[in-house]
């Protein structure tokens, strides 16, 4: 007997199991089909006519809010840098520590790499103007030309169009602050314009020895202003001998009338309000392109040293950088023990000394100066990651993280209204609990206690 192949027998019983099916839709089909049109028109009716409004209140539909689009890649994450180890485990691509007095390079790392510096450019806009001797009491004015020019930023200004100040609030905000128009006004109203401006900050970078930077604007939101570490030790060196320069850019906060207003300015450094910081001289820089940059004149462990981060992965991956690097010092503080593989020792804190409240100061970042050189996608709210995870991860290493209390790690997170001051408040229950963490830990919870 002939056996039909397992394929034949396959499709026919495929067929068998799908014809009842298709007979059901076919006659459905013509059922739908077959509906008289004085039904069809009665429903018609039926459907537009108005609702009774309903005694019951209306059901809130559920907004659910889009998170940012992600990021673009920084220069030193394109060309591998963060991939660089280092015996801090630092989350910045580039690190240099340099005793300003010996000009001895006590830690480094990538700090020949040229990358963007975003508004560390400031600083050279700030030493051109102040070496230039132009009336610091002259009266400027903001216009459409500095809106447009300051347009990518793609941040709110409190500097509108027709605002007028004086040269020295305009250095003021553009150190402090981080405020991309008031820079902008300061190269425009340059004698020979912004075009003779920009030549200025080449001279002077040339005339510093500053032989792989390169300016094209006077805010920093172009990626074209390019710098390395080493470069930018010498710019903060050369800045640091103007007291004028000194003052404005380490100052916590000003009030400045604004038109017929006073309005609160605060500085983009969070590490300015911390004590346990000796900050001669300072400026921060954000942009997609360059990662979180800082720029600083320091005493530590009894040395005056220049430190320059750049390119720094988190929110506030700088500043948790930059408190590794000081604890680090402060550990070895010899010149001897300054050698690559040291790390500081473990300490115990008690996490029942921490008090009920610790406030972050969200404003160690541009992107909460307003007007300055950050993407308000880099902001807590709207769809990110937890502040207090995102805190911990840019803050401290895997290692200190996995020693934070779990009281700290489960604390409810709140965000003030105000967008001028966004303030991360973390409730924190006091428990006795011991625990070993690094000097990082410790340090990262006092310097934001109150």
């Amino acid at each position: 007997m002939l056996r039909a192949p397992v394929s034949v027998l396959m499709l026919a019983w495929v067929l068998a199991t799908m014809a009842p099916l298709l007979a059901h839709a076919s006659a459905t089909g013509q059922q739908r089909s077959s509906k008289p049109a004085a039904e069809v028109r009665k429903s018609s009716a039926a459907a537009n006519k108005p609702k009774a409004q309903s005694s019951q209140r209306p059901v809130k539909k559920k907004v659910v809010k889009r998170k940012p689009p992600p990021r673009p890649p920084s220069f030193g994450m394109l060309a591998g840098l963060r991939a660089t180890e280092d015996p801090l485990s630092l989350h910045s691509s580039v690190a240099l520590v340099v005793d300003q007095e010996t000009d001895q390079v006590l830690f480094a790392k990538n700090s020949e790499a040229v990358l963007p510096i975003a508004s560390i450019t400031k600083l050279m806009t700030a030493l051109v103007i102040t070496e230039a001797d132009l009336p610091m009491d002259q009266v400027l004015t903001v216009t459409q030309d500095d809106v447009r020019a300051t347009a990518r930023a793609n941040m709110r200004s409190r500097l509108v169009p027709g605002t007028r100040m004086t040269r020295e609030r305009l250095l003021h905000l553009a150190l402090m602050s981080s405020e991309n128009r008031a820079a902008n006004v300061l190269g425009r109203t340059y004698p020979g314009g912004m075009p003779a401006f920009v030549r200025a900050m080449n001279v002077k970078a040339r005339a510093l020895g500053m032989g792989d930077t390169r300016y094209v604007e006077p805010t920093g939101l172009s990626a074209d202003n390019q710098s390395s570490a080493q470069d930018l030790a010498q710019l903060v060196r050369a800045a640091f001998q103007h007291p004028v320069l000194r003052e404005l850019s380490t100052m916590p906060a000003a009030a400045l009338p604004v038109g017929q207003r006073q309005v609160q300015y605060r500085n983009t450094n969070g590490l300015v309000h911390n004590p346990e910081w000796d900050i001669g001289l300072q400026k921060t820089g954000y942009i997609a392109a360059a990662g979180r940059c800082v720029v600083m004149q320091t005493e530590l462990a009894g040395r005056k040293l220049i430190m320059v981060l750049l390119d720094s992965a988190g929110r506030y991956s700088r500043i948790g950088d930059a408190e590794r690097i000081r604890r680090w010092l402060a550990e070895n503080a010899t010149l001897d023990a300054l050698l690559p593989g040291a790390r500081p020792a473990p300490t115990s804190l008690q996490a029942s000394k921490l008090l009920p409240l610790l406030q972050l100061e969200a404003g160690e970042s541009d992107d909460d100066a307003t007007g300055s050189d950050e993407d308000p996608t880099s902001r807590a709210e709207g769809g990110e990651a937890d502040p207090l995870e995102q805190w911990i991860s840019d803050f401290m290493t895997a290692r200190e993280a996995a020693a934070l209390p779990a009281a700290v790690a489960a604390a409810a997170t709140t965000v003030a209204a105000d967008a001028d001051e966004p303030v991360l408040t973390l409730a924190v229950t006091p428990v006795a609990l011991s625990l070993t963490a690094s000097p990082l830990t410790a340090a990262a919870v006092r310097s934001y206690a109150e």
